[in-house]
């Protein structure tokens, strides 16, 4: 339902309660009947009261005879047709049908109840730059980007962070590569890397991509040469030497080939965050002082971390106690005094908050493909620029980071938390995800030959050091390739370019929610059929379905705007007429689910899960599609009736249209 329905008879049950018995509640529970006859709400508030009462008078109250005295107060309530307790207690609210379809139609798209709460910066994507993105990359960018539209769409301002680690062992791993096996200089690889090219293959990220692989393999024949790793990986982050420029060179290049596969998925941000400007404007400096006052992090003089600044455990160990495999996260400075991921974490992290006391430099690094500025960290104060939006200073963080990091982000909060205790910033959360692997069936496409055990495996584990992955720009490729040869089937009429259009919005379709129709916590056997499947729980049925609405009324000629003006003139009782009966009862049950996609979606911000809004929109398209076999709109000879079943069309195709675009998807003129 829209959420001032909701809001108002929600708001007048708790007034009731505080009138009627003298207790307050700061909420209720509400849920949705399974069946429309049972009605539209259902409130088990009665046994809540029973309890309550019984404790403050030690008297046992009947919840079924509460429950009778709530639903009297509450049958005069305007948009209510009639009040039923049912069952042991509960209260089954029937909306007054005419009267909220009337709202729907009038209000047209109800944003909902906002939740600002201050600026909420959410980090995404944060691929290592070394090469080409792959389709787990892809899982984290797609739920980061679509969790800050549902996030925005319910009120709350965010600032989207992609943070570069332009100074770890992946970058010196490259670097070492191109240097001592391809024996390449600055300006070969500076060539190389600025080479047009005509093919993916022949793209500097692919061709990093297989360096990568084959530096890994270099090191499994002669150990030894991880020294080259190690003494490569201290001059990148020294900074100032021939090494650390090849290093910026094929970072640099590297996240603009990131910037532009992220781009044809419709995915932006604001600000690239680098590590080298966190190490280099010595933002650690400051935020070790911190963590060291606040007795965040101890040093520990014995044992298996001596000479280790470490964080605080929680509970403390028992002496004698074995090693736990998390140990080495606890680990914020090492005995050598190198500093872990995880204090340069809690560093940047502090900033984020405003509570490092230090700021970057900052440089316009490109337009992206919608127009918007995008901004990224700079090292030369000389080039900075200041007239940059207002970076940093939010009110808490989303880290939308695989699962196999959660212990080091839960450290991460810890160390904030010890400097900042603003409640505010207990929101912040780790929005951890599965892995994506493959079926062996993928695995076997992309080339790879499998053992015999291993193809009797439902999953293949990809590995970017052994070069076992899906491509992002390939995987897209494959499915416009796909989506082109239906929409050339279908629309003849189009030239290529229109054709190759629609085929993109369908073939972006076709991932995003692949990826999104799954829980943060679900691993991902990635499928090649399944992914390029256009029927069934996929992205583009439904975009087909938001199409076929909009076709209906392509086809009489008139638009949903006009429409409108007309149902104005339409009476209540009109309308309630529509919806009574078994076909009305069934008409309703389409309309009061399309209403309820603001619900959906602030459910979904609450608990940072796209997936219900992805499984919405499907349900939405497959109701919208039965109504459509079964009541046959244009041939209705009722014009009264007719107008109606417009207007039921039109709320559905604005909801479908919006949930889709909540999920980063686009609605095409034709499928």
């Amino acid at each position: 339902m829209s959420s001032s329905h909701a809001a108002q008879i929600k708001g007048h049950l708790l007034a009731q309660v505080r009138e009627l018995f003298q207790i307050e509640l700061d909420d209720l529970a509400a849920e949705i009947p399974p069946k429309t006859e049972l009605g539209d709400l259902a409130f088990p508030v009665a046994f809540e009261l029973a309890k309550r009462l019984k404790a403050a008078t030690g008297e046992k109250q009947n919840p079924r005879e509460l429950a009778q005295k709530l639903a009297d107060a509450l049958a005069s309530l305007d948009g209510v047709a009639r009040v039923e307790v049912a069952g042991a207690g509960y209260l089954n609210i029937f909306l007054d049908r005419g009267r909220m379809f009337a709202d729907l139609i009038s209000m047209g798209d109800d944003p909902g109840a906002g939740t600002e709460t201050g600026k909420l910066i959410v980090e995404h994507t944060s691929i290592n730059p070394n090469k080409a993105a792959h389709i787990g990359h892809v899982r984290n960018a797609v739920l980061g980007d679509t969790t800050v539209r549902i996030l925005r769409a319910a009120g709350e301002t965010v600032e989207i962070h992609n943070y570069i680690d332009n100074t770890g062992v992946q970058v010196a791993d490259v670097v070492v590569g191109f240097i001592h096996l391809e024996k390449k200089s600055l300006e070969e690889i500076r060539a190389l890397a600025g080479r047009p090219f005509t093919t993916r293959e022949e793209g500097f990220d692919y061709y990093c991509w297989d360096l990568y692989s084959r530096v890994g393999a270099w090191y499994e024949e002669d150990k030894t040469r991880l020294e080259l790793r190690a003494k490569t990986l201290h001059e990148i982050e020294a900074g100032g030497n021939a090494t650390a420029e090849i290093g910026e060179l094929i970072s640099s290049r590297i996240v603009d080939c990131h910037l532009d596969t992220m781009a044809r998925l419709d995915i932006s941000y604001d600000l690239l965050a680098r590590e080298s400007e966190i190490l280099h404007l010595h933002f650690w400096t400051h935020a070790f002082e911190k963590l060291k006052e606040s007795g965040a992090i101890v040093f520990e003089t014995e044992g298996r971390n001596k000479g280790c600044w470490v964080m605080r455990a929680e509970e403390e160990a028992l002496p004698g106690a074995e090693e736990s495999e998390h140990d080495a996260d606890k680990i914020i400075v090492r005995s050598n005094g190198t500093v872990t991921y995880t204090g340069k974490d809690i560093a940047y992290h502090l900033w984020k908050l405003g509570k490092l006391g230090l700021d970057f430099h900052y440089r316009l690094l490109r337009r992206d493909h919608r127009g918007r500025n995008v901004w990224i960290t700079t090292g030369d104060e000389a080039s900075a620029r200041h007239d940059h939006p207002p970076f940093g200073n939010g009110t808490s963080f989303l880290n939308v980071i695989d699962v196999g990091q959660s212990y080091p982000q839960a450290n991460v909060k810890r160390g904030v938390m010890a400097i900042d205790h603003d409640e505010r910033v207990a929101r912040s959360a780790h929005l951890a995800y599965e892995k994506v692997t493959l079926t062996p069936a993928a695995a076997i496409e992309l080339g790879t030959e499998l053992s015999e055990a291993d193809s009797q495996r439902q999953q293949i584990g990809m590995s970017g050091r052994k070069g076992l992955g899906v491509k992002a720009d390939d995987l897209i490729d494959r499915l416009e390739e796909d989506a082109l040869k239906e929409v050339q089937a279908r629309h003849t009429d189009l030239g290529l370019e229109g054709q190759r259009h629609i085929a993109h919005q369908i073939a972006v379709a076709a991932l995003r929610f692949f990826l999104l129709k799954y829980t943060r916590t679900s691993i991902i056997a990635f499928d090649f059929n399944d992914a390029l499947s256009f029927d069934g729980e996929t992205g583009p049925y439904i975009q087909y379905s938001a199409v076929r609405a909009n076709n209906i009324f392509r086809k009489l000629g008139r638009t949903p705007d006009d429409l409108r003006q007309d149902f104005q003139a339409t009476s209540v009782e009109q309308c309630n007429r529509f919806f009574s009966g078994e076909s009305g009862n069934d008409l309703w049950s389409l309309v009061y689910f399309a209403s309820r996609l603001n619900e959906v979606m602030h459910v979904s911000a609450a608990g940072f899960e796209p997936t219900h809004v992805a499984r919405y929109a499907f349900q939405l398209a497959k109701q919208f599609n039965l109504f459509y076999h079964n009541f046959h709109i244009l041939r209705e000879e009722d014009e009264a009736r007719k107008l109606c079943l417009l207007m039921v069309a039109d709320l559905v195709r604005r909801r479908l249209q919006k949930a889709l675009a909540l999920l980063g998807i686009e609605t095409p003129e034709r499928m």
